[in-house]
């Protein structure tokens, strides 16, 4: 029944997340939490998002944007590994709010001004920010949409996001593998859940993208830009502990 569970919760997550840009993680964590337990959240979801989105490169191939990965590279490996190093001396409760704040106003910015880009974004932004969101990965465990802005903002098209964001995220959850791995965190049997919902992700992958495929670009956008939203509040009610008033 964990497989059957954890099979159908993987599969949802993945035709969801085609369709906004992002956000298996929502389902996923919850699903992992509550069938395998806690401890096995990081390692778990860490390796099926590796294959899931390793999945959506090979289905998103021709569509890869080299420029802003060759540029997301060299930051995400340092950022990460800065990250996995700063998680064992500080811990900055502050920051998930911060990101939460960065991304409403992108979103109420999208809204208010009613256009594709609110900022123009270059191939050598995804040097920081590749850097910023890797580090903030490793230290927080979640950064949600981070990067959205900076996809939307470099123009890249809906067949585009998937493919480049995908290839991010592999860059950034392999790191993160080899990690757990050296620190003792990945056993066998995390291994395997982690194998059921990366063959659970190929048919959620499927036919989000042939779902994706009837989706107009502005729609995209907005469902992006939605989903943006969506993610902040979360993070907002996640630290409602720092309003007073809440």
């Amino acid at each position: 029944m964990i497989i059957l569970w954890l099979s159908l919760a993987s599969s949802g997550a993945w035709f969801v997340s085609t369709l906004v840009g992002g956000g298996s993680p929502f389902i996923l964590i919850p699903a992992i939490a509550f069938l395998i337990g806690p401890v096995a959240v990081a390692p778990v979801i860490t390796l099926g998002m590796l294959l899931g989105n390793a999945q959506r490169v090979w289905f998103y191939w021709p569509h890869l944007n080299l420029f802003s990965f060759w540029w997301y590279l060299p930051g995400a490996l340092f950022g990460a590994c800065l990250g996995a190093l700063a998680l064992t001396k500080v811990q900055i409760e502050w920051l998930p709010l911060l990101l939460a704040v960065f991304l409403l106003t992108y979103a109420l910015g999208y809204v208010i001004k009613g256009a594709n880009q609110s900022f123009l974004v270059r191939p050598w932004y995804f040097l920081p920010a590749g850097f910023i969101y890797a580090f903030l990965s490793a230290l927080l465990g979640s950064t949600g949409p981070l990067l959205n802005p900076f996809y939307l903002n470099y123009g890249l098209s809906k067949d585009e996001l998937m493919a480049t964001k995908s290839a991010h995220m592999v860059v950034l959850h392999l790191i993160k593998i080899i990690a757990y791995a050296a620190f003792g965190t990945l056993t066998w049997s995390y291994v395997g859940y982690g194998m059921v919902m990366a063959i659970a992700a190929i048919p959620g992958n499927w036919i989000g993208q042939m779902v994706l495929g009837k989706i107009s670009e502005e729609r995209f956008r907005h469902l992006v830009v939605g989903f943006i939203a969506f993610s902040a509040l979360v993070m907002l009610w996640e630290e409602r502990r720092f309003f007073s008033f809440w």
